[in-house]
């Protein structure tokens, strides 16, 4: 039996019986449960795809094959198969292996992502370039049924089944998302699951007709009423609707039906979907039993506990669940708050709110653009609805942010959660755009707290403006009392730590940062003021006319993108008064961050504090010499 970190290619799979692909699996799954365990990542998802990973290896010939993971994140069997287990012990760490299909990494990859419904579009868009080439390789999409429900997912299926190119599709059924699916496709798939006497019956009768010439010729004949057959047997599918052939359901976990039924799709000439049924989280008891999501991506834990190892300090929380405490304090009072997620209801910290109040708690599933206009609706219904959304997600709801709610003035309050550099996750998950796709927007406030205290108020200030309001809180922990009494900011306020008047220079920075940046001031015992610009739109331009006057250097420090960004906004409004005043910028220059620690990745970008400070002292010298 080979060892899994000599494993170069998967031409060795098809040697293997399937007694000792049975021990190969369970090997896998060990290997990803102490790796993962170490670095963190998407376990359950893994986890529960092994069996199929491995036969579509079998079965196919990657990389002239192409396989496509849908969101990509649970491709780590892929990758241990295509050569890469013996870099595991880096997996997600700067300059270490991506948690995601990569193109740099591997010729098997050939496409990537981190957002879900994309696989099918870019499967159709190989299928067509190779038969527009005249070649013949197999293009697969490996799409799990919590994607399937996506937009861009929908479009696709309705654009294969409208053609004729060879395409496989596999549904990916574990009857779970990174939470309880929602929605009316879900609840079709299920019934799909028993539709197993249809299938069943067409392959007993294959394997009789078979036998002998008379039967093999029946059999052709029969071929042309087998519609009629399944429209007898078991309603018609979603996915046969859409001209697509159906092949299942097929045991996800057992090798002779998934080589049966891959087989068969590849032989198969047009589009198919073979709905294949995997438990999500198989062979890890913590991961097979979690219906929370609690399982789906992974801190640094104990496998034999399944304790998590990155604990929160004492007296913290995380800022998302910060934002959901002060949600369920308002919704006692507030009788119209109603909740919105598209499917991150673990990850954001929603669990109490939807709870305590399941009736104005809304799961969308992973569907963006839906969800936003469903909150812009609810809105001018006259509900107070806050939508809670990653920053990376709330990318592929911008139409709907700009021409739904902010065209129309639908005071929403938008939860921007995980904004700023993300970590392990890289460059498809960073949330380092929405300052610079959203300060263009009329109408729509954007905000970030420099701590708790601050978080409290502003969320309670955003449901008491007749405004969009977008608060953005990044992902990690923050010291955290609550506040006893709300009170509302003045929009667009911005305030000071340090003496203005003494302050040899100025630095504007939001966030969490800015506290920070303050205490290493105190430390270095600097005559540098602080600024607070807890609005990022609209700007505090009461202060910034005081800055440019005071004829000192300011520096805007920010950990987003430059481009855009706030220190762009004051550019802009220095530009528009015609002040031209000792103006600086720090942050992240044009192109895509990587994977890795929080530390490494500001320290890769020169935007860590020790950066910061080396160009304050440089500053401040200047000003001596002078």
């Amino acid at each position: 039996m080979i060892k899994i970190n000599d494993i170069q290619n998967p031409s060795f799979l098809k040697e293997m019986t399937y007694p000792e692909l049975e021990k190969l699996s369970k090997d896998i799954r060990s290997f990803l449960i102490e790796n993962v365990s170490k670095t963190g990542g998407h376990l359950s998802s893994n986890l529960g795809i092994v069996e199929l990973t491995v036969a579509m290896h079998m079965v196919f010939n990657s990389p002239i094959d192409r396989i496509i993971f849908d969101v990509g994140h649970q491709s780590y069997v892929h990758k241990i198969l295509t050569g890469r287990a013996a870099r595991f012990d880096r997996l997600r760490q700067y300059e270490g292996l991506s948690g995601f299909q990569n193109r740099q990494e591997s010729e098997h990859d050939s496409w990537e992502a981190g957002h879900a419904g994309t696989a099918l579009s870019a499967a159709l868009g190989s299928a067509i370039a190779r038969d527009l080439n005249q070649e013949t390789y197999a293009v697969i999409a490996v799409v799990g049924d919590g994607a399937m429900p996506n937009g861009e997912s929908f479009e696709a299926l309705n654009h294969i089944g409208a053609t004729h190119h060879k395409l496989i599709i596999i549904l990916n059924d574990n009857n779970m998302s990174i939470s309880a699916n929602v929605g009316a496709l879900s609840h079709a798939i299920a019934r799909l699951r028993t539709s197993a006497p249809y299938n069943s019956l067409k392959h007993e009768m294959k394997v009789l007709l078979t036998r002998n010439a008379v039967g093999t010729t029946v059999l052709k004949g029969m071929r042309g009423i087998k519609n009629t057959i399944k429209k007898n047997v078991v309603k018609p599918s979603i996915f046969t609707d859409l001209n697509l052939e159906y092949l299942g359901p097929v045991n996800g976990h057992n090798y002779a039906e998934l080589v049966d039924a891959l087989t068969s799709a590849k032989d198969h000439d047009g589009p198919v979907l073979v709905h294949v049924m995997t438990t999500k989280g198989k062979g890890f008891t913590l991961s097979e039993n979690d219906k929370s999501g609690r399982w789906h991506g992974v801190n640094q834990f104990d496998p034999d506990t399944g304790n998590n190892l990155g604990v929160i300090p004492t007296n913290h929380m995380s800022w998302s669940q910060i934002i959901s405490e002060t949600l369920v304090r308002f919704a006692k009072d507030m009788s119209d708050l109603v909740v919105l997620t598209p499917a991150m209801i673990q990850g954001s910290k929603l669990d109490k709110f939807f709870a305590l109040y399941p009736q104005r708690s809304i799961d969308c599933g992973i569907a963006e653009e839906h969800a936003t206009t469903l909150a812009a609706s609810l809105a001018l219904n006259g509900k107070k609805p806050f939508l809670s959304i990653y920053s990376t997600f709330l990318q592929r709801a911008y139409d709907q942010i700009n021409h739904d709610i902010a065209r129309m003035k639908c005071p929403v309050v938008i939860g921007i959660d995980r904004s700023g550099l993300v970590g392990e996750d890289g460059p498809t998950h960073h949330g380092v755009f929405d300052i610079g796709l959203l300060r263009p927007i009329p109408n729509l406030i954007i905000a970030q707290p420099k701590d708790a205290f601050e978080a409290q108020h502003l969320l309670y200030t955003a449901f008491n403006t007749n405004l969009p309001f977008a608060l953005r809180y990044p992902r990690g922990s923050v010291i955290y009392e609550e506040v006893e009494r709300f009170e509302t900011i003045k929009i667009g306020s911005w305030t000071s730590l340090g003496d203005v008047d003494l302050a040899l220079g100025f630095v504007i920075s939001y966030g969490p940062d800015v506290d920070k940046i303050y205490e290493k001031v105190l430390a270095n015992q600097l005559n540098i003021t602080v600024i607070n610009a807890r609005f990022i739109k609209p700007l505090d331009t009461q202060f910034l006319d005081f800055l440019a006057n005071s004829g000192k250097f300011i520096l805007c420090y920010e950990t987003d993108m430059l481009a855009g960004g706030l220190g762009s906004a004051i550019l802009e409004y220095y530009e528009q008064q015609n002040m031209h005043p000792n103006l600086s910028r720090m942050g992240i220059q044009d192109h895509f961050v990587p994977h890795g620690s929080m530390p490494e990745l500001r320290k890769h970008e020169a935007i860590d504090l020790n950066h910061l400070f080396e160009e304050l002292k440089h500053l401040t010298s200047n000003i001596k010499e002078t």
